[in-house]
């Protein structure tokens, strides 16, 4: 399918662009930011702003609109985008069967550029019209000893900000920039919601906002600790890195020429604890609202997030590009399967109103999706960020109960094989992590324990005599035999 004469989106082309696909039925003009949002990349676009973007076309969160806010570097592309684009942006869902489905979004009404104009956005904080400031910062952006679990105020970013009489940069110096003025000034404070990847990520982000906060002004931080919602939240939506060809498809299918269109699986789904500040009626628009999010976090951070690092080293091993690729050869489904059933189930709790067995086999499929075309590269980057938070916990609970880890173990070991950054044809492999320099030490070292003897990684678990062992078998065969065959070899012997 194709159509003739694409058009740039903008404000000004909706109405042209909605004999295409579906644009926002509300007036734009007429909503008003109740929400700042640090962090608007693909993700946050697919998911939190799609729901609001509902909400807003059933006439419901008109003074819910997202205030956009970037305070890294890298986001000035975004800024520059949805500048050009009014903050408009296609939302493509990429079925299984080949069907895409778009829509413009446009609950995004602003969007501030923190490096720029550090003042504007604290201006904005400070505005009561913003009652919620909501975080996409990756796991890695919560400056957190993996260890301790602390707050760890040596990141560069923070560091700078802790500096008395130092413009504020960082995520943390901002948002508790915000929070003073409005406390200094006797207005109430906004919630703050988490939607990235970490347990407990409610009571996480209140601790590290709090400690820095200490560190500045202990009465600001008692404040902070008293009178701040830290709801947690689970969410969930496979969302690649958008690419050339997907903007080539929305302007062939759809006629729109988007400089930053977002792709998506279409499953969907965000549980959020329920907390006392003001918020937009979510649960219309098919969030689940919860008292509490635990089970359902745990659920997704260790059968979908730990399965995708089971999935990502084994597969670039194994010369795969894309997800799909992988999920779709049977010892790779066997083996993930294994992992959920065997290893990650034990250590869930019942999730009220989840079919655990159907929701593991429909991770499966989504896995497999040919259209997203996610890439095992998305997947293996920032591991030192990954394996800690969504696998080790995992491994530490079944060592305890005397449960079954050598899938476990196995993911552990592929990370290191893959961390030496060479394949198995001798070719180099291109490791992202911000870790990079230290995990690549690790996994080249002479002595194959050093890897999982790095206490910020691992904390204790080399001295698991079953973990360690366990670990070395698939780390020698993977060095002997290759990534194929050690994978064959769990599906024909599942332990």
């Amino acid at each position: 399918m194709s159509v003739a004469t694409p058009v740039a989106l903008s404000a000004a082309t909706l109405t042209a662009c909605s004999e295409r696909v579906a644009v926002p039925s509300y007036d734009r003009s007429r909503i008003r930011a109740g929400i700042a949002h640090f962090g608007v990349g693909g993700f946050h676009r697919a998911h939190q702003a799609m729901y609001l973007d509902q909400l807003m076309n059933a006439g419901l969160a008109q003074d819910w609109g997202i205030c956009g806010v970037g305070v890294l570097e890298a986001d000035r592309g975004m800024k520059r985008v949805l500048e050009t684009q009014d903050c408009l942006y296609t939302l493509v869902e990429k079925h299984a069967n080949g069907e895409f489905k778009a829509r413009v979004v446009g609950s995004i009404v602003e969007y501030l550029f923190a490096p720029d104009d550090p003042g504007a956005v604290i201006a904005r904080l400070a505005d009561p019209a913003i009652r919620i400031v909501s975080l996409t910062i990756t796991e890695g952006g919560y400056s957190i000893d993996d260890i301790t679990g602390r707050f760890d105020p040596t990141t560069a970013d923070v560091a700078r900000d802790l500096e008395r009489g130092a413009p504020p940069r960082s995520v943390f110096g901002l948002i508790t920039a915000g929070l003073a003025e409005r406390r200094a000034s006797g207005q109430p404070p906004f919630a703050i919601v988490s939607c990235d990847n970490l347990q407990g990520n409610g009571e996480l982000t209140r601790r590290v906002f709090s400690e820095f906060a200490r560190f500045l002004d202990p009465e600001l931080a008692a404040w902070i600790e008293r009178e701040v919602d830290f709801p947690s939240s689970m969410v969930d939506r496979i969302t690649p890195v958008t690419t050339d060809q997907d903007r080539a498809d929305v302007a062939a299918r759809f006629g729109i020429v988007d400089a930053w269109p977002v792709v998506c699986e279409p499953f969907t789904q965000w549980v959020l604890e329920d907390f006392a500040s003001e918020r937009p009626p979510l649960e219309n628009a098919g969030v689940q609202v919860v008292a509490a999010v635990a089970p359902y976090e745990l659920m997704k951070l260790r059968l979908l997030n730990a399965s995708h690092q089971g999935l990502c080293y084994f597969g670039r091993l194994c010369d795969y590009t894309y997800v799909h690729e992988a999920a779709e050869d049977m010892v790779f489904r066997r083996f993930l399967r294994g992992y959920m059933d065997d290893e990650a189930t034990p250590t869930l709790a019942p999730v009220p109103g989840v079919d655990l067995d159907l929701y593991k086999e429909t991770l499966l499929e989504r896995f497999a999706n040919p259209e997203i075309r996610d890439t095992i590269a998305r997947l293996c980057a920032e591991g030192s960020d990954r394996i800690p938070k969504w696998l080790v916990p995992v491994i530490r609970e079944q060592v305890a109960r005397e449960g079954e880890i050598a899938r476990s173990a196995a993911i552990v070991a592929s990370w290191a094989r893959y961390a030496e950054g060479v394949d198995e044809h001798g070719l180099p492999i291109e490791i992202v992590d911000r870790r990079r320099e230290e995990v690549m030490a690790l996994a080249r070292a002479a002595d194959p324990l050093a890897f999982i003897e790095n206490r910020e990684l691992f904390g204790d678990l080399a001295e698991s005599e079953r973990f360690k062992d366990a670990y070395l078998e698939t780390l020698r065969s993977l060095h002997e035999h290759g990534a194929g065959a050690t994978l064959a070899a769990f599906a024909n012997d599942p332990g």
